[in-house]
């Protein structure tokens, strides 16, 4: 699985010549930090260019496309690890089915908006911003088709609904949606309105049926006036 490595690819870039050149190489773009300015607006592209050692310190990007998985395979780990994926996502149909679903998000960053990016959403910006926005859109849209009906001929509208939803949803955060795809559907057992029901029955509606349902061994408990 691809972490974030892929697309955050270093704080230290090659530098030549005493830390006067920085050389980003192809697919890469360069954001430059300055202790005096902070993130600058500009951005570097492959080729050489002259820094202020000391004074400025650059961090390189991935300009390429970018496949963010959604997958039973992948696993999120509490480890401070930027991953560049999720796990599978749960969601409902029109009809109140369960659906699991898989797929790929093909995700490109905007080069000319890295610095807004770093800045203002940090190196966590997958966790903090695509993740949730991934998982609300697609539970969006399948919440509006019926089970049948996600399984079959609609599955490429929804694969473009989802796209749409995330270009977006994205697009100001300086990320752009290349292209979405559905790797798999999987109905889940159940329905939310039976689990509401099975819920319902097994709670005790009052004080009287909360003390008959006190029993140890069998045996109700002896009722105090």
């Amino acid at each position: 699985m691809a972490s974030i490595d892929n697309l955050l690819v270093s704080l230290f870039v090659d530098e030549v010549v005493g830390g006067f050149i920085v050389t980003v190489p192809p697919g890469h773009v360069g954001c430059i930090y300055s202790i005096f300015r902070g993130v600058i607006k500009n951005v570097w592209y492959p080729g050489m260019h002259f820094k202020i050692p000391i004074i400025h310190r650059v961090k390189l990007f991935n300009a390429q496309l970018i496949e963010y998985t959604i997958s039973k395979d992948v696993i999120l780990k509490d480890d401070g690890k930027e991953i560049m994926g999720d796990e599978v996502i749960n969601a409902v149909t029109a009809d109140n089915k369960f659906v699991a679903v898989e797929a790929t998000v093909l995700i490109k960053l905007d080069t000319e908006k890295l610095p807004e990016i770093w800045q203002n959403i940090g190196e966590n910006f997958v966790s903090k911003v695509v993740r949730p926005v991934t998982r609300s859109r697609i539970r969006k849209v399948i919440t509006n088709y019926a089970l049948n009906m996600a399984l079959s001929t609609d599955r490429t509208k929804i694969e473009d609904e989802i796209k749409e939803e995330l270009q977006e949803s994205l697009a100001g955060h300086g990320l752009h949606v290349d292209n979405f795809y559905l790797s798999s559907l999987t109905p889940i057992e159940g329905t939310i309105l039976e689990e509401a029901k099975i819920e319902e029955a097994v709670m005790p509606k009052n004080e009287e049926e909360i003390k008959k349902g006190r029993t140890i061994s069998g045996n109700v408990p002896e009722q105090r006036n």
